[in-house]
């Protein structure tokens, strides 16, 4: 039944046009036969010929819409004819007219040029000729030349109209999807941004959590002090999550000045985002000799950095000491900080090693892909790898001003995220 509509579709519209053109075409016809039956003086009078020619310009007028060339040609012939023949009128010329401008409206420029030189030309030569026969009124070639170049002209118009309202609307269109297309981006690079939060947050908390009841188990017969200020350290890292998972949400849940919150549930107070001045606090979350984590900043100034640097830092030296705790029985490891003269800040996080035992991952996590996208969001590189003398490292060189316009140097396109994967699996068997 879809298929019979479907058929009947271009069939009802191929009648509905065929029948405007008949009907165009009728009209045209019955014009022109008025002039050519009034009979002006100094014109011939109408005999078998003339309305032969009548008939046979209406009857190539009514392909005007299909085959505008094949309508001008026989058109035109009827037309000349009535003045090679001597008949005078105004509207003889008429279907001529129709043909010559449906052919420009629909045509290109280059063959409306082609059509208006020839026809010109074919209608001054034929106004010459009726001129030469004794007693026969001269009609003007100057005014038969411009006859066929009216029509044209005023197609010309429309059809140029036409093009460029279409190039509009298609201009429109493109922008349309560019838009589209750029909301789409945002939100996706939004998802991963939030995904990223969230996987620092959680990944980093629960690993100290775990590290720390750890330790609370181990020493709870024996030192019970030690086994309560790991038991402590363990609500601490909880309530902070808490609060870093609130601050998310919060933002997430952020409604619009038109959609008020309920008067009985105020907004949560949101925190600001983590500095490198709050290092030594992180650090201070793991246990003392589990492993013990030596932080160097070499004087450096961390007012001086932009807050999306110092944020991508925090972030990173966070993400690098999980991955000690959860991978890693070292029992030492070092944060370095480092910012140079050509404004560079060098973020460094190294431990002894060796791996822990069963502590290889199934499957690659995100850890060090997020690194390198934190990174490269702040137009940075990130490197990571084992060491010669056992142990790992990662070193982030980042930007301490970012500049305008600097495409980040961790998003080049599929092809780069393919690769960056692709690196983080393989190096995901020792860290994720």
């Amino acid at each position: 039944m879809i298929t019979r509509g479907l058929s009947r579709e271009p069939s009802r519209n191929l009648g509905r046009d065929l029948g405007r053109d008949l009907a165009l075409s009728a009209a045209v016809g019955c014009v022109t036969a008025v002039d050519l039956a009034s009979n002006v003086p100094g014109s011939r009078e109408d005999d078998w010929l003339s309305w032969t020619l009548l008939g046979v310009s209406v009857l190539g007028l009514c392909w005007h819409r299909r085959r505008p060339p094949v309508a001008v040609l026989v058109t035109g012939v009827g037309s000349l004819g009535w003045t090679l023949i001597g008949h005078l009128g105004e509207l003889l010329n008429l279907p001529w007219m129709v043909a010559l401008y449906f052919l420009a409206a629909a045509g290109d420029r280059r063959r409306t040029l082609w059509v208006g030189a020839v026809a010109a030309l074919a209608s001054g030569t034929a106004a010459v000729l009726a001129g030469q026969e004794v007693g026969r009124p001269v009609p003007s070639p100057v005014l038969e030349m411009a006859i066929p170049v009216v029509p044209l002209l005023l197609g010309e118009v429309v059809r140029g109209r036409r093009e460029l309202t279409s190039y509009y609307a298609e201009r429109a269109h493109r922008a349309e999807r560019e838009r589209e297309r750029e909301a789409e981006r945002r939100v996706r690079e939004e998802r991963m941004r939030i995904a990223r939060e969230l996987h620092d947050i959680v990944a980093h908390t629960v690993s100290a959590m775990t590290v720390q009841a750890g330790v609370a188990l181990d020493a709870l017969d024996r030192r019970p002090d030690v086994s309560r200020a790991a038991l402590r350290q363990v609500r601490a890292s909880g309530r902070e999550a808490v609060r870093e998972l609130r601050t998310t949400l919060t933002v997430l849940r952020d409604e619009p000045p038109d959609h008020p919150e309920p008067a009985v549930s105020p907004a949560p107070t949101v925190s600001p985002a983590p500095t490198l001045d709050q290092l030594p606090g992180l650090i201070g979350r793991f246990p003392a000799d589990r492993p013990r984590v030596r932080l160097r900043t070499g004087g450096l100034d961390a007012a001086a950095l932009s807050p999306v640097v110092q944020l991508a830092a925090y972030r990173i030296v966070q993400e690098a000491l999980t991955n000690v705790v959860r991978h890693s029985a070292a029992r030492h490891a070092a944060v370095s900080l480092h910012a140079d003269e050509h404004g560079l800040l060098t973020v460094e996080v190294v431990d002894e090693g060796p791996a822990r035992p069963g502590g290889r991952a199934a499957d690659p996590g995100f850890g060090l892909l997020g690194m390198r996208e934190r990174a490269g969001a702040v137009g940075g590189t990130l490197e990571y790898g084992p060491l010669p003398d056992g142990g790992f490292r990662v070193r982030a060189t980042l930007p301490t001003d970012r500049p305008e316009g600097r495409r980040p140097a961790g998003l080049r396109g599929e092809a780069g995220e393919a690769r960056e994967a692709q690196e983080a699996g393989e190096a995901g068997d020792e860290r994720t």
